[in-house]
């Protein structure tokens, strides 16, 4: 099928939200360029990615740091994060701020000119034993498994006001999403376009009240286009009217059912894709804003990301093909006094070496992970750079088949402990799965290690060890220069 670029900007406007296309194709298929503007925050170039937060805040940083060392446009934050008891009446809710302003942003402290973005559900989500309900959210919070009902996900963002609200979706993850039938797909459908309508009278009233308006972006489901037919049309309705701002994608393949009168909407997927070859992948079926799990991933795993999207660069290609990442525990970063990346001009890389990395991570000093996830959002704006210069230049599928013949597929793995996780960060395997984190506390007299690490002998210290005993066995033991 031939296609038919657009290179005059056409945009889409919904109130304080503007989204203007500078390059894509009638069909709105293939790679698109353009802009997403809010009222007083940054323009976002697309396509582009925002930062996952856990709490409020990207992981390892501090807002202070992430304002003065990252250029980081926009950020997700989820409501899940601060759900624990009943009833709802969160310190978030409470936060003191300027009038007509967000209570969320001032209560984690976000700059003013990010993009806030509130969603019901971390990213990525960690899939629950019970089912969401006709009214309800099945959600994981700090202290266990809970339903969030609908009503107070659309009072929540009535109170925290931020700039983008997502819509409510009838999502089933894990293992259960490939044993989906025909009736819980109806169903999903059913309940996704009750929560939108929901969700739309309500933020519609509260705008009649003089509250700074959201934009509210609506949820295409995971499943065949006929199993949402409904709530495609609705979604088109209100996309002639203005009515929503953009379109959340929990599949890619979605975008095949999308009707054509929504091509001039931005896409945000929540796709978690595995690493940037399935984000070019994306972007070449017509993505424009992504989030990416596998930044904090990485960071945690103590790797630092090296992959560009340079034409320069990747060519030709290389024989064997380059990493994606280096893990910063390896023993050959032990005295390497080079950057982290060479062509990096990111804090981390132009105030410190691998060296010192390494020393950090193996020391377990936090400043370890600060400074890898300065550099790894760091490369990842670098490469949605390189991307948006690829599309301009009408050169995106050639570089992309460039960069899958110079890098491996798959992002290295981590060899050493990252920073202790909770347990709602993590996806559990199984009743008998083995403990993520290593004991913290041991019993008063249990048995612990002593002498060489390579002797792996055991002792029992107790009072009634003298320090000759402990002496003998290599405690404390004292090597001479």
């Amino acid at each position: 099928m031939s296609s038919v670029a657009v290179e005059s900007p056409v945009s889409s406007e919904v109130d304080i939200q503007s989204f203007q296309l500078q390059k894509c194709n009638v069909f709105g298929d293939g790679a698109r360029l353009g802009t997403l503007c809010f009222n007083n925050r940054n323009p976002i170039e697309t396509p582009h990615y925002l930062a996952i937060t856990s709490r409020g805040a990207v992981p390892h940083l501090s807002q202070d740091t992430m304002r003065e060392n990252s250029e980081i446009k926009g950020v997700y934050v989820a409501l899940e994060d601060y759900l624990e008891r009943l009833p709802l009446h969160p310190p978030v809710y409470s936060a003191p701020c300027p009038p007509h302003g967000s209570p969320l942003r001032s209560f984690i402290a976000l700059q003013n000119d990010a993009l806030l973005v509130l969603g019901p559900r971390r990213l990525p989500p960690i899939h629950t034993p019970s089912s969401n309900s006709y009214t309800s959210l099945s959600i994981l919070t700090s202290v266990g498994f809970r339903n969030l009902e609908v009503s107070d996900y659309i009072c929540a963002t009535k109170k925290l006001r931020p700039d983008v609200v997502i819509g409510c979706a009838d999502v089933v993850y894990g293992e259960a999403k490939a044993k989906l039938g025909l009736k819980r797909k109806e169903k999903m459908g059913e309940r996704t376009l009750a929560w939108t309508k929901a969700l739309l009278a309500e933020l519609q009233d509260e705008q009649e009240l003089n509250y700074t308006k959201a934009s509210i972006w609506a949820p295409i489901l995971p499943v065949e286009g006929e199993m949402q037919r409904e709530l495609l049309d609705y979604l088109e309705e209100l996309a002639t009217l203005g009515d929503i701002g953009g379109l959340v994608l929990y599949d890619i393949g979605s975008i095949d059912d999308m009707p054509a009168s929504m091509i001039l909407l931005p896409r945000l997927a929540l796709t978690d894709p595995k690493g940037p070859h399935r984000v070019l992948d994306e972007i070449a079926l017509g993505v424009d804003i992504f989030s990416l799990p596998f930044l904090n991933a990485a960071t945690d795993a103590g790797v630092a990301l090296t992959f560009r999207f340079h034409v320069s660069s990747c060519g030709k290609g290389r024989q064997p093909k380059a990493v994606l990442g280096l893990d910063m525990l390896a023993s050959e970063h032990v005295t390497d006094l080079a950057p982290l990346e060479a062509s990096c001009g990111c804090y981390t890389c132009a105030q410190h070496h691998r060296a010192f990395i390494h020393h950090l991570l193996s020391a377990k000093e936090m400043l370890g992970w600060v400074l890898l996830q300065i550099h790894n959002h760091a490369i990842a704006d670098a490469f949605f750079n390189g991307i948006r210069r690829s599309i301009a230049n009408g050169t995106f599928v050639d570089d992309c088949n460039a960069f899958g013949k110079t890098y491996e597929k798959e992002l290295p793995a981590g060899t050493g402990v990252g920073p202790r996780i909770r347990g709602y960060q993590f996806q559990p395997s199984g009743v008998t799965m083995e403990k993520t984190n290593a004991s913290a506390y041991k019993k008063l007299n249990e048995p612990e290690s002593l002498g060489d690490d390579d002797a792996g002998e055991e002792s029992l210290i107790s009072s009634s060890v003298n320090a000759k005993d402990l002496e003998e066995m290599g405690f404390a033991k004292q090597t001479k220069n």
